[in-house]
């Protein structure tokens, strides 16, 4: 009997008392019912990606399973999305079945501010009920304030192009924070500027589709002027709030010793990673890392051949976090994973890839990685943006023609990790 205590002890691996076991959701990707600049480009692009899907996605194992859906235009148009909106206390309640005690969601900003300077009340008690609804569950609210989607007034108006964005973000941050100062404590300013500006503004694929090296630069700049003024803001109204960004970082990683290849890791490394990082660590209480690639460099990115790969072609590395997570010991603050998860219909690869994941963190925490939280993408399924509906990243399946909700069998796994506050170590 000693020796089994003995060995359950030391297979055992254990996170910190209070440790954040969570989910994330946004409000453009669930809530459903928007009008905002990418529910506008969604109708205007839903049948050139729909036309496209086969050209783009037909090399991946999954396709035969997703094929006809990926070839639809409606695929591609949130619409009702999952009617979390007025779905939110049902999603709540599996939540708090799972276990979680704290969730990350964003406020649709359209929504608060639909015409400039005119705020919606019932809007802001809408959000209020949402809070509460997750604090009534011992839920800690994780409030992120945008999420990428502009309001169209704003958007045609030159949206981040625009010196007057920081501005407009700033009065909507101080309506936000003013109203709910007595009910969240924790802030997420933004949801991975990097990518934002990458996409909007460097590739030119996402709105507002302009393609621009010096565009890209400023806006990324203009983002990091802003979040460091939000912080600022927050914190007048909420001393002790603790505020951050989500901020996707990827594991660099040469796919051999050769010279130029790992030249090009750490160019990457600086300028992905770590450019906006250093930029803000002043004005941030916490990392938020959303983390979910292993980038192979060899002679160019993404050259990942090996699997196994999620349903949208993602290497699944979970060593990978691993080393994100020591890479950012330098900034000498707490780290809070917000998001981490994969597409994975069938629910073969979740429960897996989530205990191997949660092996890593550990092995960082065991390593000086203050590590705070692990926020799994995503709550429910959901609108990937501009890959639409058919990638599942949900712990909660949906189906959406009914609006029925399911938990995953890897949804129960996450519950009995929770339960336990710790993974157990196969390897010991």
């Amino acid at each position: 009997m000693i020796r089994r205590k003995h060995l359950m002890k030391k297979n055992t691996l254990k996170f910190p008392d209070k440790f954040f076991w969570g989910a994330s959701t946004s409000a453009h990707q669930c809530e459903g019912g928007l009008t905002n600049n990418w529910t506008q480009w969604e109708k205007v692009n839903a049948e050139r990606l729909s036309r496209k899907a086969e050209l783009e996605f037909s090399n991946l194992p999954a396709w035969p399973d997703i094929a006809e859906e990926a070839k639809k235009a409606v695929n591609y148009i949130s619409g009702k999305a999952c009617d979390h909106y007025n779905l939110f206390e049902q999603d709540f309640a599996l939540a708090g079945q799972m276990g979680l005690n704290a969730l990350r969601f964003s406020v649709a900003w359209e929504r608060i501010e639909p015409e400039e300077g005119k705020f919606d009340d019932s809007e802001i008690e809408h959000y209020r009920r949402v809070i509460r609804s997750l604090k009534s569950r011992d839920i800690e609210p994780f409030l992120c304030l945008w999420h990428w989607p502009l309001p169209l007034w704003l958007a045609k108006t030159g949206g981040w192009e625009s010196p007057r964005c920081e501005k407009l973000f700033l009065r909507y941050t101080e309506k936000i924070v003013s109203e709910f100062k007595e009910e969240v404590k924790f802030w997420v300013t933004m949801n991975e500027p990097v990518i934002f500006s990458y996409e909007s503004y460097f590739l030119g694929v996402w709105p507002p589709q302009k393609k621009s090296w010096p565009g890209f630069l400023s806006v990324l700049n203009r983002l990091i002027s802003t979040h460091k003024k939000a912080y600022a803001l927050i914190k007048s109204f909420v001393p002790d709030a603790f505020v951050g960004i989500a901020k996707n970082n990827i594991d660099f990683q040469p796919k051999n010793r050769r010279l130029f290849n790992r030249l090009l890791c750490a160019a990457a490394n600086a300028g992905w990673n770590a450019y906006f990082l250093d930029r803000i660590n002043s004005a941030q209480d916490f990392v938020g890392l959303n983390h979910y690639f292993l980038n192979l460099v060899d002679r160019g990115f993404n050259k990942n051949t090996e699997g196994p790969f999620s349903d949208l072609g993602w290497q699944l590395h979970p060593e990978s976090i691993y080393r994100v997570l020591l890479r950012l010991k330098k900034y000498a603050k707490p780290v809070i994973v917000l998001e981490n998860g994969l597409a994975d219909a069938k629910d073969v690869k979740r429960a897996w890839y989530l205990q191997e994941i949660l092996r890593q963190i550990h092995r960082a925490l065991e390593e000086g990685v203050d590590v705070r939280g692990y926020f799994h993408w995503s709550l429910t399924d959901n609108f990937e943006w501009d890959k639409g509906f058919w990638p599942r990243f949900g712990l909660i399946a949906v189906d959406y023609a009914s609006q029925e909700r399911k938990t995953r069998p890897s949804a129960n796994v996450y519950a009995e990790i929770i339960k336990a506050n710790a993974v157990i170590d196969p390897g010991v």
